[in-house]
């Protein structure tokens, strides 16, 4: 069995869970609100539909993610289909990678989805302009929800799935506030400013994903920085699912 096919298997799976589809209905009914909401942004309407819209595919993609995500590994342990699957001649490295992928994939549709449903909002308000830098948005934030699902992929393989949810959370936090805390470090004396520089430093750098503030404003960014999140992105996930992996490794299911 290949990674590939556990990947398929592991999408379908997340397809068809009421999670996913209960995600996107929120997102909708999100876009729905802000809608409602437009008259009081005094004059600021579409780049409050932007805003907000952005914002939730990232929440709710991270709320799947903590959802069903951390509960990946768990979930074949209950059901002990993990011990037909790893008595095949398919390594636990590949399984965990092919549990990461067919999540992500299933993330990605549910940010394309939750993308163009923004774009086709954005066209009824007659800003459908905006196409470009929302594409782009909707791409950095398909990134990010990658680098979180590695993450509860590595977590899960770790712990159960109330503590690994919690971990990644924590992660995630961290995560968003890294260049607000490497700057509070600098007032902290020595040995805690080298804690928290530290965390911030091993937390995934996710400001580096968001472009809010010029899909806002209908304005793309450019290449280089498509191109460097990108990059980021693919080094950090490969390192976090090694990690993941030696952890599996030394994992006992008997």
């Amino acid at each position: 069995m290949s990674p590939l096919l556990i990947a398929q298997n592991t999408y379908r799976e997340a397809t068809r869970d009421r999670v996913m589809a209960g995600m996107v209905t929120a997102g909708i009914v999100l876009l729905v609100m802000t809608q409602i909401a437009s008259p009081l942004a005094l004059g600021e309407g579409t780049r409050l539909t932007v805003d907000l819209g952005l914002s939730g595919i990232s929440m709710i993609g991270l709320l799947a993610v903590l959802l069903v995500g951390t509960s990946l590994v768990a979930k074949e342990l209950e059901r002990r289909t993990i011990y037909n699957l790893l008595s095949r001649p398919i390594s636990r490295s590949a399984y965990l990678v092919g549990k990461w992928a067919g999540l992500t994939a299933a993330l990605w549709t549910v940010a394309a989805a939750l993308g163009l449903a923004l774009w086709i909002t954005l066209c009824l308000r007659g800003a459908g302009g905006h196409v470009l830098s929302i594409v782009e948005a909707t791409y950095l934030a398909g990134l990010e929800l990658s680098v979180i699902t590695a993450l509860a992929v590595l977590f899960s393989s770790l712990s159960t799935p109330v503590l690994s949810a919690l971990y990644t959370l924590g992660i995630f936090v961290v995560g968003q506030w890294s260049y607000d805390l490497r700057e509070l470090a600098a007032k902290f004396p020595a040995p805690l400013s080298a804690v928290m520089r530290m965390a911030a430093d091993m937390a995934p750098n996710l400001p580096l994903f968001n472009m809010r503030s010029l899909a806002s404003g209908g304005s793309p960014t450019t290449g280089l920085h498509l191109s460097l999140a990108t990059g980021y992105a693919l080094v950090y996930i490969a390192c976090v699912l090694a990690l993941a992996t030696a952890a599996f490794e030394s994992r006992d299911f008997k």
